[in-house]
């Protein structure tokens, strides 16, 4: 497992004190929790961008309930 140093100015480290305690958990846990958002964020917005040009072609098609079912 790899361990990466982070540094954080006083402000930044009164706003990870603030968020570890609201979401209960350590610093740790809170910067990986941190990490899939953002990676997740990156990801939606590749699924969008590719909808969006498949719907400027005119290629996208929506099905209804029944057609899913």
């Amino acid at each position: 497992m790899a361990v990466t140093s982070v540094r954080f100015n006083a402000k930044e480290e009164k706003i990870l004190k603030i968020l570890k305690k609201h979401y209960g958990c350590d610093a740790s846990t809170l910067i990986k929790k941190s990490l899939w958002e953002l990676y997740e964020d990156i990801k939606d917005r590749e699924i969008i961008d590719a909808f969006e040009k498949k719907e400027k072609k005119g290629k996208n098609k929506f099905e209804t309930i029944d057609e899913i079912i």
